[in-house]
């Protein structure tokens, strides 16, 4: 039990510096006037919908515009979720089933908070996006690492038996990503079954992390994990308006699941952010309506990003998402680390993030994004990452 003036023990492992010493580093060539190109966060260059700009909802249209919302969302945002939802699902999804979040990040702080108590596990396939460990771990839960996306292509991985294996009596819940940060990679059917099985055997929550739902490079979305018929009564998802329609800084996500689940995370959410900015809400209902098309092009966009990044690192190319996740081995020279690696890759003006963030067994990796910088910009700055990685 800590007291002044230490802190409380399920944050000791958090932290906002995954890799403090690089951004510094990155921070003082700007300041040098050196041009570094920041390859890390999976932002976008592109502004958002017109629709739902910040400066496209006014007062004199939405009477008390920046006033408190209701904290389950305000009821345009839920009709245009719940509408979303239910094409998608080819069913109805009740509003009630709906709580908008404060982005994705909070959504799923609320979601863990509302669904773990403290010594739960999860099991967490990894390579993963960096913040959920802290996320489950903040709870005072323990995230449960399972490698898995670097090896979905080998036949012999069984997925089963390697959850199987990382079960124990404290195991609570499983996280899915799909498609997925960092490896831009969907779970195949073969490996979405398993999941089924592991989670029906063992009467696990799946915890669906949708971020990356509308940025799919085919010629079709992907089939949606929590509404497969064996996950329905135990998925519980969590979307986001950051990615799909390029309002990362409004802060609007939502999330849904069955009766049981819900009404723990209405509860939570109430107590942890109350509501999400209502202006924001609202721009966020009219880009979901009617995005003028925004979505189709920024996927054509970031689909020749993709294939661009890719054939410069020499990896295969993204089938989703923002990034590539690449094993840095092959480009490092004698005795250097990832570290001095990823430094020596600033030194010529590039920043990406290292991989130990995503995974403890992946620290000789690297995760770069492809949609933070425009096209002119994104190839200058793959041109000075391949004169270090192919020099």
């Amino acid at each position: 039990m800590p007291r002044f003036p230490i802190a409380s023990k399920t944050t000791e492992t958090l932290s906002a510096r995954v890799f403090s010493g690089l951004v510094q580093k990155a921070k003082a060539r700007e300041a040098a006037g050196h041009q570094v190109y920041w390859l890390t966060v999976g932002d976008t260059y592109l502004e958002p919908p017109a629709v739902a700009r910040a400066e496209a909802q006014r007062t004199a249209d939405h009477p008390r515009l920046h006033n408190y919302a209701v904290p389950a969302g305000d009821p345009a945002l839920l009709d245009a979720i719940g509408d979303k939802l239910s094409k998608q699902a080819g069913r109805e999804i009740d509003r009630v089933l709906i709580q908008v979040q404060s982005g994705a990040t909070a959504g799923l702080s609320v979601v863990v908070k509302a669904l773990l108590d403290a010594g739960d596990e999860v099991l967490l396939p990894s390579p993963y996006w960096p913040l959920i460990r802290g996320i489950i771990a903040g709870r005072g839960a323990t995230p449960v690492e399972v490698p898995l996306w670097d090896r979905i292509d080998d036949e012999s991985f069984d997925l089963e038996a390697v959850l199987e294996a990382a079960l124990t009596p404290r195991t609570a819940a499983i996280y899915v990503n799909s498609p997925h940060n960092p490896t831009s990679r969907v779970l195949s059917e073969h490996h979405l079954e398993a999941v089924e099985r592991v989670a029906e055997r063992h009467d696990l929550w799946v915890l669906c992390d949708e971020a990356y739902e509308e940025l799919w490079f085919g010629d079709e979305a992907f089939a949606p994990v929590w509404n497969r018929p064996k996950l329905r009564d135990r998925a519980v998802a969590t979307h986001t308006l950051s990615k799909g329609y390029g309002l990362a800084g409004a802060r609007i996500g939502y999330t849904h699941g069955p009766a049981a689940a819900m009404e723990a995370v209405r509860g939570a959410q109430t107590f942890m952010t109350y509501c999400a900015a209502r202006p924001m809400q609202l721009g966020a209902a009219a880009a979901i309506r009617d995005d003028g098309g925004w979505a189709d092009e920024a996927r054509r966009l970031y689909r020749e990003a993709g294939k661009k990044a890719a054939a410069a690192i020499g990896v295969p190319e993204p089938v989703g998402g923002t990034f590539l996740f690449f094993d840095s081995t092959p480009f490092r020279n004698e005795g250097e680390t990832t570290l001095d690696f990823l430094a020596r890759c600033l030194d010529a003006g590039v920043l990406m993030t290292p991989g130990r963030a995503c995974g403890t067994a992946y620290d000789a990796f690297v995760r770069v994004c492809f949609t933070s910088l425009p096209p002119a910009a994104l190839d200058e700055a793959l041109g000075r990452l391949q004169s270090v990685l192919h020099r």
